[in-house]
Formats: structure tokens, sequence, C-alpha cells
């Protein structure tokens, strides 16, 4: 367990127990998909590969904000919630309330918040919440099959709501989110995540320290 953990260690569970919670996870999960499959772009959630990789680059010393978009059942929620400071905050936000009524009944941290809304929206969202800017905002969205318009706005309200020195985490199936990334992140770093179905490419966008 992370040093900036505020939750003591969990009661063990019966292994019956966990396969009804992870049963229910992925029954959640699964029904998402079926009623809003563009939105969340693959079956599976990501393998702890992926998520590992991912959240490598994160100073977690530094950051006292971390947003998500497209949390789903909360596959990263965990990990990034052991990594975060005492009084780091993370707030998550997606489309379907779906997933967001069943991330505020199971996650009881107090550092963390499901906001119904969207991506585009991040900007209002993280004002509304006390924050001025957020320190790493992290996306598993779909950008390739995201409506007209909606990608490039998403990575234009990211950009402006990180700090300086901040990064735009994202993992995909395609390279439509670089795209849009590099309009506005000059510095991209790649990667490639093969043990997850299905392999999924990754980017990290560090907003210039000058911004």
């Amino acid at each position: 367990m992370s040093e900036h953990s505020t939750a003591s260690l969990p009661v063990s569970k019966s292994p019956g127990t966990r396969f009804s919670t992870l049963l229910g996870q992925w029954g959640v999960f699964f029904r998402g998909f079926l009623e809003h499959p563009r939105m969340v772009g693959s079956i599976i959630p990501s393998s702890r590969f992926t998520i590992e990789k991912m959240l490598a680059p994160v100073d977690w010393a530094a950051c006292r904000l971390f947003v998500e978009y497209g949390p789903g059942v909360g596959t990263f929620c965990g990990p990034v919630l052991e990594r975060l400071r005492r009084d780091g905050r993370l707030i998550v936000i997606d489309t379907n309330p779906l997933y967001v009524d069943y991330l505020n009944r199971t996650i009881t941290d107090p550092r963390f918040t499901a906001v119904l809304g969207s991506a585009t929206d991040v900007e209002r969202i993280v004002a509304s919440h006390g924050h001025t800017h957020a320190d790493y905002v992290l996306s598993g969205l779909p950008f390739s099959t995201l409506p007209d318009g909606v990608g490039p706005e998403i990575a234009a309200a990211t950009h402006r709501v990180l700090r300086p020195g901040g990064a735009f985490l994202v993992y995909q199936f395609s390279a439509r989110a670089r795209d849009y990334m590099a309009d506005h992140f000059a510095h991209i770093e790649q990667g490639f995540e093969a043990l997850n179905i299905p392999p999924c490419r990754l980017f990290w966008g560090w907003k210039d320290e000058a911004a």
C-alpha cells in the first residue's frame, strides 16, 4: 500500500465474496458496453500491465488533483487512489449514469468523486470542486468513435485545465487521440502494451512548463 493512502488495510474477503464482487463489476461493465459501445470502446477492462505502464510516469508526490475520463467500473480508480497523496483528490467523469452510480456506491474513499458529465466540460467540473487546475488527466475514451468535433474539443479543454508540467495520459487502440493531442502538446511520449485485450497504444502528452 502506498504511503500516501489514507485507508486502512481492507478486511480479507472469502473467495466466494471476491468472486461475487468481481462478477458484479464485470456485469456492470458489460451492460455499459452493450448500452453505449461507441463510448466504452472495449468489452474487456484494461489489464494490470496497462495500468502499471500508464501510471508509471506520474509524480505522485506532486499530484494534488488527478482526473479521469471514462472510468467505467473503476479499473484505474483503485490503483490511482493507492498511489495518491493523503490530501490529493481523484475526480472521474463519465457520461454513463450506470457507471457513475456504481462508482459512487462502491468507492468510499473521501478523496474520490464521480461526476456525471462530459470530458469537454472538464474545466467547469474542476472549478466547481474548488480547484484551479489538474495535475494529470487520464483518458481511455475511444477517440476514434467519438462524435465529430468532440475529440479535438476534449484535447483542447484538457490542455487548458492542466497545470504547466502536467500531463494528459491516454491509452487507445488507434492513433487518433495522438493526432488531436499534437495540436496542443508539443512533447508526446508513446508506448505500447501487448498484454492487454486488445493490445493498446499509450500516449503521455506533457504541457510545456512555460505555458
